[in-house]
C-alpha cells in the first residue's frame, strides 16, 4: 500500500520540479545523486577508489631522422569493485594518422572570393600515429586487441578480479610531427640557420585510460581539443639521445653523473642551494658550441617519478639550462628550472624560472602546497602546453635580443598558466577529456591571481569581470554554456578559461568575499588533491565549506548562455508631507518662488488688503500665512488635532529626501545589485544588495533610500564586477557614452615592425 501511495505521489513531486522556473532552484536536475565514491558535502566518500598504473619505459629518439622508439611495460591495478574482462589503452599519437578523425571533422570551404580551405597536403602526406609491433603479456605471450582509432582495447586472458594487477608489453615506434607545420600538441620545431631540432615530446607511449565510478572507462576518443584523462602511477623513464643534447622530463634524474660533465655538476649543486636567483648550468655560449659540432654518439638519460599521471620529456643540443631552488614550506623545497635556445634570450634567462618560482609559491598558497621535487619551463615556439613537472612555453626575442611588451608579459603569462596545471589537473586531477573548464578555467582564475602578485597592474588577459563583456555580449548561437564538451564548444577559449575563470573572480570579490572564498577553494584543493573529482565534487565543496547557497550561480554561469545586463530604469524622488503648518508654509514658499505676473504687480498696486488695515480678520491661517503663528498653537496643532506620538511627530517633520530606484534585470543572469550613491556634498556611499533579491523571478524591483541631502548621481556596478555587457543604462542621470573610433590614414600607420625597445636603441646610437 506504501508503494502505490509513493507512486501515486511521485508525479506530483515531478510536476512541482518540472514548473519551478525560480533562478534560485536547486540543481537536483543538473548533478548526479550523491553516493558512498562521492557524497553531497562535494568530498570524496567512504567508498572513493581509483585505479592505478605503473610505468617502466624506454625510448629512443632518433634526430636524424626523427623517429621515437619506444617498449613499455605497463603495471595496471585494479582498485574498483568492478570485475574487468579488459582494458581501455590510450593511443593519442595516433591523432596525427593519415586517417584521423580530427582532420575529417574540420569543415573545408570555397569562399565567395573562391580561397580554399582545406586540410594541407603536408597533413594529409604525414604518416603519424603509433606503429605497434606486439602487445604481450608479462611472460611474452601475445595479447589479442582491437585498434579504435585513437583508442585500444586489450582482451584480458582472464578477468581482473578486485585489488589485482595485470602486466603487459608494448612494443613500438612513430615519426615525430613538425610541430611548426602540422601543430600538435607535441613534436618537433626545426632551426634551419644552425640545422638543429628541438623536441617537446609527449603522448609518446601508449596510456592506460582512467575508470572510474563516474565514466566507467574514459575511452572517449581524442580529436585535439578535449586533453586527457588518466591515473596516477610510478614511472621509471630511459631516454637515450644524441650525447650532446640536454634533457628535461617529468621526476628527477637518476644518472646525473654519466650525462651531465662536472662543471654542470658543480653547478646545479650550487643552484639547489640558490633560493633567490637563478644559477646557469649550461650557458649560452656552451650552447652555440654544441650547435655547431654535433656528437655522433648517444646517451641514456633516466628519470624517476612517483605518483604522476603522466610524463613527457625535452631535448635538444640548442638548450640553456638554469635553476633555482623554492621554498615551497618550512619542510618542502622544490627545483624550479628552464631549458631555452638562444632565440629565447635575454628574456628568458631573466623570467622564466623566477616565473616558475613565483608560480609554485603563490598557488600553493591558493591550494595545496607543491610536493613533486622539480617544475621545468621549456621554451618552445607557438605553443602552451603542461604535464606533470614539465611545460612547454612559448616566447621568442628578436635577433638582435630586444623584446616587445607583449611578448614579455605573453611569455611570462603563458610560463604561470603552464606551470600552474601542475596544481589542475597534475595533482587535482580532472577529467580533461570532458569537462576542460574544470583544469583550464580554474587554472586560469588562479593565474590571474599569480599575475596580479607578479607585479602590481599587471596587464593580466583573463579573470576581470569587464574582459568577458564582449563575449557575453556576443552572438548566443556560437556560444556554449561551459558545462559543455570541450570538442562541441564554441571558442573554446573564452568557454573553458576565461568565462569559469572570471565567474570565480566574481565569487570571490562580489558574491562570497575573498576570506569565504579563499577557504573554500583551498578546502577543494585539499580534498581532491591526488583524486580524480568531477564538477558536482566542486560545486558541492564551494558550498559546503563556505555555508553558501550558489546553485543559482552555478545553474546560470555554467549551465546557460545567459549574460548579465542590469539597468537602472527609473528614480522617484518624494518628501514626507510635513504636518507642521510652518513647515508647511515653508515649503509651499518654495514651491511658488516663481510667481504669476498678477501677483508680482499687485505687491505695488494694492498698498493695503483689508485684513491688514482691520487685523481683527486674522485668525490661524492668516497668521500661518504671514508665518507668524505662535509656537502654542503649533504644539497644540500636532498633538490634539493630529494625535500623533513624539517619534511620529519626527517622521513627519523630517526634511528628508526619500528616493525610489527601480532597476531591470534585462539580462537573463541574477546578480547582485551594487550600486554607488554620489551626493551633494561630495561625499559617496556603496551598496551591495544579494542576489537573492531576484529570488521569485523579478524582472524589475525597486530600493528606497533616505538622505538628508540630494544624490546627484547613481551609478549601478561602479566597479565594473558583475560582467553587466551594457553599462549605458547604470547611470542617474543617464550619461551619454562615447564610443572610440580610430582615424586610418593611408601610409601614415604607424610602424608595427620596430618595438620600443629598438626605438630608443636607435635614440641612443644617434651622433
Amino acid at each position: 500500500m506504501k508503494s502505490f501511495i509513493l507512486l501515486m505521489f511521485l508525479p506530483f513531486v515531478v510536476l512541482c520540479q518540472n514548473t519551478d522556473t525560480s533562478p534560485f532552484r536547486q540543481m537536483y536536475d543538473l548533478l548526479q545523486p550523491a553516493n558512498n565514491y562521492r557524497t553531497v558535502t562535494g568530498a570524496p566518500g567512504h567508498e572513493y577508489y581509483q585505479c592505478r598504473a605503473d610505468y617502466n619505459i624506454n625510448v629512443e629518439l632518433d634526430d636524424q631522422s626523427q623517429k621515437l622508439y619506444g617498449e613499455e611495460i605497463v603495471t595496471f591495478y585494479n582498485n574498483s569493485p568492478d570485475i574487468l574482462t579488459y582494458l581501455w589503452v590510450q593511443l593519442d599519437q595516433n591523432q596525427q594518422s593519415k586517417d584521423s578523425d580530427s582532420h575529417k571533422i574540420n569543415q573545408e570551404i570555397i569562399s565567395e572570393k573562391e580561397d580554399i580551405t582545406f586540410m594541407s597536403k603536408d597533413k594529409k602526406e604525414f604518416d603519424g600515429g603509433f606503429k605497434l609491433e606486439y602487445v604481450k603479456d608479462a611472460m611474452g605471450n601475445s595479447l589479442n586487441y582491437i585498434i579504435n582509432k585513437t583508442m585500444m582495447r586489450i582482451q584480458l586472458p582472464t578477468s581482473l578480479k578486485i585489488n589485482e594487477k595485470f602486466t603487459f608489453k608494448i612494443k613500438y615506434w612513430y615519426n615525430i610531427n613538425d610541430r611548426m607545420k602540422l601543430g600538435g600538441r607535441s613534436g618537433y620545431e626545426y632551426f634551419k640557420e644552425d640545422d638543429n631540432y628541438l623536441y617537446t615530446i609527449a603522448q609518446f607511449f601508449p596510456r592506460m585510460c582512467a575508470y572510474n565510478d563516474i565514466e566507467g572507462w574514459q575511452n572517449k576518443q581524442y580529436l585535439g581539443s578535449g586533453e586527457f584523462t588518466l591515473i596516477f602511477g610510478n614511472y621509471l623513464v630511459a631516454i637515450t639521445v644524441p650525447s650532446d643534447h640536454l634533457v628535461a622530463a617529468t621526476g628527477t634524474l637518476q644518472n646525473m653523473e654519466k650525462v651531465l660533465t662536472k662543471t654542470q655538476i658543480e653547478r646545479y649543486k650550487k643552484a639547489v642551494k640558490e633560493f633567490n636567483q637563478p644559477v646557469i648550468i649550461a650557458t649560452q655560449d656552451e650552447a652555440i658550441q654544441r650547435e655547431n659540432f654535433k656528437e655522433k654518439t648517444k646517451k641514456t638519460w633516466i628519470f624517476k617519478a612517483d605518483n604522476v599521471r603522466d610524463f613527457a620529456f625535452a631535448s635538444s643540443r640548442k638548450f640553456i639550462w638554469d635553476a633555482m631552488n623554492v621554498q615551497i614550506s618550512n619542510t618542502n623545497t622544490s627545483m624550479a628550472m628552464s631549458m631555452y635556445p638562444k632565440e629565447g634570450n635575454p628574456l628568458w634567462e631573466k623570467y622564466s624560472t623566477k616565473a616558475v618560482a613565483h608560480t609554485l609559491k603563490t598557488y600553493s598558497k591558493y591550494t595545496v602546497d607543491y610536493t613533486y621535487p622539480v617544475a621545468w619551463s621549456i621554451n618552445a615556439d607557438r605553443i602552451g602546453m603542461e604535464y606533470p613537472m614539465i611545460c612547454f612555453n612559448f616566447g621568442r626575442c628578436e635577433k638582435d635580443g630586444t623584446y616587445s611588451e607583449r611578448t614579455k608579459y605573453g611569455m611570462i603569462s603563458v610560463i604561470i598558466h603552464e606551470v600552474g596545471h601542475n596544481f589542475f589537473p597534475m595533482i587535482i586531477n580532472s577529467d580533461e577529456r570532458q569537462w576542460a573548464w574544470m583544469d583550464e578555467g580554474l587554472n586560469t582564475f588562479v593565474q590571474y591571481l599569480t599575475e596580479q602578485e607578479f607585479q602590481r597592474n599587471y596587464p593580466s588577459g583573463r579573470g576581470e569581470a569587464q574582459k568577458i563583456v564582449d563575449y557575453m555580449a556576443s552572438d548566443k548561437t556560437k556560444m556554449s554554456p561551459i558545462m559543455v564538451n570541450p570538442e562541441s564548444a564554441y571558442q573554446l577559449g573564452n568557454n573553458a578559461y576565461a568565462k569559469p575563470a572570471t565567474a570565480l573572480n566574481i565569487l570571490r570579490e562580489t558574491i562570497m568575499g575573498r576570506e569565504l572564498f579563499d577557504l573554500a577553494f583551498k578546502e577543494y584543493a585539499k580534498r581532491w588533491a591526488f583524486k580524480q573529482p568531477y564538477p558536482a565534487d566542486f560545486f558541492r565543496t564551494m558550498e559546503d565549506a563556505s555555508g553558501m547557497d550558489l546553485d543559482w550561480f552555478w545553474r546560470g554561469w555554467f549551465f546557460t548562455t545567459d549574460h548579465v545586463d542590469l539597468s537602472i530604469t527609473d528614480v522617484k524622488i518624494k518628501k514626507v508631507t510635513p504636518k507642521d503648518p510652518s513647515l508647511i508654509k515653508k515649503e509651499m514658499n518654495e514651491e511658488i518662488k516663481r510667481k504669476n505676473i498678477s501677483a508680482v504687480r499687485n505687491e505695488t498696486a494694492i498698498t493695503k488688503t483689508y485684513n491688514e488695515i482691520d487685523t481683527t480678520l486674522n485668525d490661524f491661517y492668516t497668521r500661518w500665512n504671514k508665518n507668524s503663528i505662535d509656537q502654542n498653537e503649533i504644539n497644540g496643532y500636532k498633538k490634539s488635532i493630529l494625535n500623533l506620538s513624539e517619534s511620529e511627530i519626527d517622521i513627519i517633520n523630517s526634511q528628508k529626501l526619500y528616493y525610489e530606484i527601480q532597476f531591470e534585470r534585462k539580462g537573463g543572469l541574477v546578480m547582485p545589485i551594487i550600486y554607488e550613491l554620489q551626493y551633494e556634498d561630495g561625499t559617496n556611499e556603496i551598496i551591495r544588495i544579494p542576489a537573492e533579491i531576484w529570488r521569485k523571478g523579478e524582472t524589475s524591483i525597486s530600493k528606497v533610500h533616505e538622505s538628508d541631502q540630494k544624490i546627484t548621481r547613481i551609478i549601478l556596478d561602479p566597479y565594473l564586477e558583475t560582467a553587466d555587457i551594457d553599462t549605458n543604462n547604470n547611470y542617474y542621470p543617464r550619461e551619454e557614452q562615447f564610443s572610440k573610433f580610430e582615424i586610418f590614414k593611408k601610409n601614415t600607420q604607424r610602424n608595427q615592425q620596430e618595438n620600443p625597445m629598438q626605438i630608443e636603441a636607435k635614440k641612443i646610437l644617434k651622433p
